[in-house]
């Protein structure tokens, strides 16, 4: 699927094997699974994410590139590809964009804080009517919900906001052996606080916190990390952080 002369991965034409005309969203779904070679070829396709001809709109990254001669074209239907943004392709490229970030050791196309960015147009979308919700597609002008009235459409929970938080905000990046790492996309500069608690983490249980002056949680300045209540991890400053769970350590019971 990669289109070398696009620099993206890009959909085929079943009976032709043609490419399509035009980027869709979902040509960052590779990276949400980890799939994509950290190389320069590669990378080249997140600086779609940052132009106006390309994914970026005032209320999210649209469905479609926007210099398509096919974005906004009219259809019969009503599930539209053609632009609108959708909270389903949102997340996939958030966490497409996380992984990145995340593996990439040099030569980043994109800076780290256009995540935190994006992730809090995603964020400010989750409202209809001044109250907290979650549709199927939303128009990338006006950040109205299409189709926000029908009951198809209500509710539409096809969002992947909690693990968004959790894996690209505050950054526990899930490890296949006995580490625990930790890479925030938080602004360092902006935000001199945050904790996420009670995480169930391989049995045990994980609490991950920053704190820039040491006097919101009173446990000291910089990022900590406690395992069922034990100190394992700490930086004075917002970054990645990697510990070990301590072998004496044991699994807590799960009551179900």
């Amino acid at each position: 699927l990669w289109k070398k002369e696009e620099h993206f991965f890009c959909e085929r034409i079943a009976e032709s094997n043609e490419f399509v005309t035009g980027k869709e969203l979902s040509g960052y779904a590779p990276w949400a699974f980890s799939l994509v070679p950290d190389e320069e070829e590669f990378s080249a396709a997140f600086s779609y994410m940052t132009t106006d001809n390309g994914f970026l709109s005032k209320f999210g990254l649209t469905s479609l590139e926007r210099n398509s001669p096919h974005y906004m074209q009219g259809f019969s239907h009503s599930c539209l590809w053609n632009g609108p943004v959708w909270p389903f392709a949102t997340s996939q490229t958030l966490t497409a964009l996380a992984n990145y970030l995340d593996q990439t050791r040099e030569g980043a196309t994109i800076p780290a804080n256009s995540w935190f960015a994006h992730f809090k147009t995603y964020a400010q979308s989750h409202y209809f009517h001044g109250r907290p919700y979650i549709g199927e597609y939303l128009d990338e002008v006006t950040g109205y919900w299409l189709k926000g009235e029908q009951e198809r459409s209500r509710y539409y929970n096809h969002s992947t906001f909690n693990d968004l938080v959790i894996t690209g905000l505050v950054g526990l990046r899930p490890q296949t052996d006995n580490r625990i790492t930790i890479n925030p996309l938080v602004p360092a500069k902006e935000w001199d606080y945050f904790c996420l608690d009670n995480i169930r983490y391989k049995g045990h249980n994980l609490t991950i916190a920053w704190d820039r002056h040491g006097t919101r949680y009173r446990q000291g300045k910089g990022l900590h990390v406690w395992l069922d209540g034990k100190l394992i991890g700490h930086r004075p400053t917002l970054g990645p952080l990697s510990c070990d769970i301590p072998n004496d350590t044991h699994t807590l019971e799960t009551n179900m």
